[in-house]
């Protein structure tokens, strides 16, 4: 016969605990609360700049990028495993100095081993117990290569280790950051682009992927249970030291508020959304190119986004709008980002941080 004490702890659905709208975000619009999730990119894209400007911010309570403010500051950890302390150091005190931060008094802390393992048992269990010691608010790792010795393309060993770090994320009530690299092969969605095994995009609560677009570095963001701001334009900048590398938003303050509401244009995938909403039928692709007058690859980017949110479907008859009622919750996706981002587009990007 079954005791309780053999049972999984189990509770009533109405008596689960209910989470608030204020306490959804560590970083706001950025990085969810106890999220598990990928910063990932290119090689020298900034990927471990953003790794520490996000750990800075937390650590700080100010706002990462200097535009999404911290919803739960607290202590932040981190294993940089590709540079040596001193570098890590260097990194540290630059960003600090843009924000005029003194260092010996910021809770962020750096795993100083030569290095840590997700696959070996003994370094998981000395990870775990670091963390219960420290109690932060956020875990960066930096990259996932240098953290295990097994193929990323071999699922079984990919989930081990995601299983363990969503274990320990859920014990302490920890967000994890992982940095990782995407592949050279484009891909229509970025996670997609992901090297390795899927588990890897499956796993993510909260994403970001650096890329770059004319010069530019493109940040574009990924929730799974939320929507996700159009992607940001971002530059690493130096301070006004002309030393102090970091990264910065690319385009200069916004307007105010009234001036941007009213010069502010929709975005495509908004006249995608209003034109299947209003229409009386469902639409061919071949009719909504001729209504937008955008290129065929952008309207697909656009429809599959707007698919995997559950805003629209396709027939037989062709596309039509889900009704907000009976969408079903999905995996929120960013808006695809257009090759050439208009001034109007980047002026609410900015506003809509700014005014959050």
């Amino acid at each position: 016969m079954t005791s309780p004490s053999d049972e999984l702890d189990v509770a009533q659905a109405a008596a689960l605990p209910v989470q608030a709208q204020a306490d959804a975000w560590l970083v706001h619009h950025l990085w969810s609360r106890r999220a598990v999730g990928l910063i990932s990119g290119h090689p020298k894209v900034g990927k471990t700049w953003f790794g520490l400007d996000l750990a800075i911010s937390v650590a700080s309570g100010t706002p990462c990028l200097g535009a999404f403010p911290v919803d739960d500051p607290g202590p932040a950890l981190v294993f940089l495993a590709e540079d040596a302390l001193p570098q890590v150091r260097e990194r540290i005190a630059s960003l600090c100095a843009c924000r005029s931060l003194p260092l010996d008094r910021l809770p962020l802390y750096v795993i100083t081993a030569a290095s840590l393992r997700l696959d070996d048992a003994g370094d998981r269990a000395r990870l775990a117990a670091t963390v219960a010691r420290r109690k932060p608010r956020l875990l960066v790792l930096d990259p996932l290569v240098r953290l295990h010795g097994g193929d990323e393309n071999d699922a079984r060993t990919v989930a081990a280790f995601l299983g363990f770090l969503r274990t320990l994320s859920r014990q302490h009530q920890l967000a994890i950051a992982l940095v990782h690299h995407m592949s050279k092969k484009s891909r229509r969605l970025l996670g997609q682009a992901l090297r390795g095994s899927t588990d890897l995009w499956a796993w993510s609560d909260s994403a970001a992927y650096l890329t770059r677009s004319q010069g530019q570095i493109l940040l574009t963001l990924e929730h799974r249970g939320a929507p996700a701001p159009p992607p940001v334009a971002l530059v690493l900048a130096d301070g006004a030291d002309g030393r102090s590398p970091h990264l910065a938003l690319a385009s200069a303050a916004p307007p105010s508020l009234a001036s941007a509401t009213a010069s502010a244009e929709p975005s495509a995938t908004d006249r995608v959304r209003e034109i299947l909403r209003t229409a009386a039928k469902p639409l061919s692709r071949v009719a909504l190119r001729g209504l937008l007058h955008i290129k065929n690859e952008r309207l697909g980017e656009i429809l599959t986004a707007l698919e995997m949110d559950g805003a629209v479907k396709k027939s037989a008859a062709g596309w039509a709008a889900i009704p907000a009622t009976t969408g079903r919750p999905t995996r929120a996706g960013p808006e695809p980002a257009a090759s050439t981002p208009a001034p109007p587009a980047a002026a609410r990007t900015q506003l809509s941080l700014l005014s959050s």
